[in-house]
């Protein structure tokens, strides 16, 4: 436990050394969130012994009393079991240790388990039952045998899910996951057993969404081999059906017990609340959440004065985030525990997040939740560390645990979204001897003992959350180093020569582009050594590959809006890019929903959903002899209509994504207004899309 805990307690000690919580966190390679529950431990040691807790300033500075170092006498350097638990702490384990077992369990093995006494386990009684009545759950006694569980299977696993990853301190973490303990082999085997599913069905879980699914397959297989099984559950086949049933099915081969039909279904509910950075969606309205996405982005970057319509990445990952989130139920899980810190941090942001979250609203008519006003925020600070760290230059070691392939991954994302130079990448154990002088910090993917340069820790997957750590990194040093800021070498890489190569073949052979691509990346990564995904890292089209001449028309003559739309897609059915039930489909989402597809002054996109009759990816555009009006007074009339025919969430993205940013240029409208012929229509859209790109 206490290890991390005692050791903050001895620096607290020195009254004369100024101590902060950032300040502990990056010495010992956690969050602040983590420091902060440390923190609450300590104070809850003060308290029962009545001396005056700890206090906290502006800027997370630690202010103890002079008497602080009486607690020295109440904590031990020794084992686990010399600190002292709170009640809070006893009720939680004392709850989940009963919930456990699937026996009676007496109150004198509660106590063995708390190292504490019988009379105090039957004082917390009560609000241990109280605690496991809030999870749906009844302890029930018996005279000779004493306490077990009442209630149902699914309840018993979502309580443990909770109390599993919800300690409030380590001593709590500890023993906890000390009753779903599984052999580390087993342990390494679920998680590549995960990670091969996601990418058979295109579904990639967050990493803290990664780490719930794997806590509650540990739970499940300690429940199975106690021959606890799910009960019998209402038959719903959700799109995450297939993908639990082959989980299951390949851990049942390894593990060597018996899935069952009602365990797959319970296991599909929670597979389908998780929380995905991409999915393969079959869902008909991700277009129409991505052009709300984009709305929100031009409005929240007005409100904060900060311009972030060019993050390509922000806009997929909030867009690929409100997918999943409206897509299912809403999860069973607790906060991420890094969502409260970046609130407290970021006050102004998570403001204006909240008084524009009802450009989101439109897409269901029900008011956001609470929690995602948070993960919202975490990627608009991301996406704000991304625009002011693309200006700075920092030597940067990358240390890894987890095998070279995964230290390729953390690099190109690395590279991607910093102006690094990356002047090694180590193994974790070579990072004791690494020369302090060689870099300015190692971002690593596990903590670093006895490390003598800075270092900070984010997951191989470099998510939103990461960004912020790296960039609360990068502040620390500059404010306390004054690191100059250094140029950056142009090395030839996979990922560069690729994004020189995609956008000619989606010119010369757009039909047969995407297989061409898969197979050019494979060879590219063969030549630079480099394990490529060639499905999820294959470059989307450029929108002036989706708008080439022949699929554009000017001084088309149309009565209404509906003519106009039903002329635009009559370009790509005749292309065979669309369903004639395509169009139809689109007029009827225009009636059902609004003209929100009027994206600017004079500009609609009309579109449908995949399952609508799309069969291609591809963009039509047409330019009206005489505008009609869509029915928004601030944008009508509209002299362009842009059909667009999606078939995934994704494989369009680039193009919309560069479509909505040159609607904010006039002068490309206005070249659009007064050109001559679809050549010369095209020629433009090339040659300012370039241009922005730039």
């Amino acid at each position: 436990m206490n290890k991390r805990t005692i050791s903050i307690i001895h620096e607290l000690c020195a009254p004369e050394k100024p101590i902060s919580i950032s300040g502990l966190a990056g010495q010992f390679g956690v969050s602040q969130r983590t420091i902060r529950n440390d923190l609450n431990t300590i104070n809850d040691i003060l308290n029962e012994n009545e001396l005056l807790k700890l206090k906290l300033k502006s800027g997370g500075q630690i202010i103890r009393d002079p008497s602080f170092d009486q607690i020295l006498s109440f904590v031990s350097d020794g084992d686990f079991y010399a600190y002292k638990l709170s009640k809070g702490e006893r009720i939680r384990i004392a709850s989940a240790l009963l919930v456990t077992s699937s026996e009676y369990t007496t109150l004198s093995a509660i106590a063995d388990t708390l190292f504490v006494s019988r009379a105090t386990v039957i004082n917390d009684l009560e609000e241990i039952k109280t605690c496991v009545k809030e999870g749906g759950l009844e302890v029930v006694s018996h005279p000779s045998r004493g306490l077990r569980i009442q209630g149902t299977e699914s309840d018993k696993r979502v309580f443990l899910l909770k109390a599993a990853d919800s300690g409030q301190s380590m001593a709590e973490q500890e023993l906890m996951t000390g009753q779903i303990h599984v052999p580390e082999e087993t342990r390494t085997m679920l998680q590549k057993i995960i990670t091969e599913q996601e990418h058979i069905h295109k579904c990639y879980l967050t990493d803290d969404s990664f780490q719930k699914v794997l806590l509650y397959l540990e739970i499940m297989i300690n429940r199975n081999l106690m021959g606890e099984y799910i009960e019998v559950r209402r038959k719903n086949v959700s799109g995450k059906h297939q993908m639990a049933q082959d989980i299951l099915e390949l851990i049942s081969q390894y593990c060597h017990f018996r899935t069952t039909e009602d365990e797959i279904q319970f296991f599909s509910e929670l597979l389908s609340m998780a929380r995905y950075t991409r999915q393969r969606t079959g869902e008909g309205d991700a277009v129409k959440l991505q052009f709300i996405t984009r709305q929100f982005i031009w409005q929240i970057s007005e409100e904060l004065r900060v311009n972030l319509n060019g993050d390509y990445d922000f806009f997929e990952n909030l867009s690929a985030h409100l997918e999943s989130v409206y897509s299912a139920a809403s999860p069973v899980y607790p906060d991420n525990p890094i969502i409260e810190e970046i609130l407290e941090e970021n006050t102004e942001v998570a403001a204006a997040v909240r008084k524009k979250l009802a450009i989101l609203q439109q897409y269901t008519g029900e008011p956001i939740e609470e929690i995602e006003l948070g993960y919202i925020t975490v990627h608009v600070c991301a996406a704000l560390e991304r625009k002011k760290n693309k200006e700075i230059a920092f030597h940067v070691i990358v240390a890894c645990h987890a095998g070279i392939g995964t230290s390729q991954l953390l690099l190109e994302r690395l590279k991607k979204h910093f102006n690094f130079q990356i002047v090694d990448i180590i193994s974790v154990h070579e990072a004791k001897n690494m020369d302090p002088g060689k870099a300015d910090f190692i971002i690593s993917t596990v903590p670093l003992e006895g490390c003598g340069l800075d270092h900070v820790i984010v997951s191989p997957l470099l998510n939103d959350e990461d960004y912020i750590r790296v960039g609360n990194k990068i502040d620390s040093l500059r404010d306390s180093r004054n690191l100059p800021v250094r140029g950056e070498e142009h090395e030839i890489t996979a990922k560069g020569l690729l994004e020189k190569l995609d956008p000619v073949i989606w010119e010369s052979v757009p039909d047969a582009a995407p297989e061409l691509i898969r197979k050019i990346r494979k060879i590219v990564g063969e030549y630079f050594n480099q394990t490529m995904d060639t499905e999820s890292e294959a470059e989307p089209p450029y929108l002036h590959e989706l708008l080439p001449h022949t699929r554009i028309m000017l001084d088309v003559e149309c009565g209404d809006w509906k003519e106009a739309v039903r002329r635009s897609g009559e370009i790509l059915l005749d292309m065979g890019y669309i369903e004639a039930r395509y169009i139809d489909a689109m007029i009827a989402n225009i009636d059902e929903n609004g003209p929100y597809i009027v994206l600017s002054p004079g500009f609609a996109v009309p579109h449908e959903g995949v399952e609508q009759g799309s069969i291609r990816v591809g963009m039509s555009l047409i330019r009206l002899k005489d505008p009609v009006p869509f029915g928004v007074e601030e944008l009508d009339p509209v002299e362009f209509v842009c059909c667009l025919s999606a078939v995934d969430h994704k494989t369009h993205l680039r193009a919309f994504f560069n479509l909505v940013n040159l609607l904010r240029d006039e002068n490309f409208k206005q070249s659009l207004h007064q050109c001559r012929t679809p050549e010369e229509a095209a020629g433009i859209i090339e040659k300012y899309e370039y241009e922005t790109a730039e």
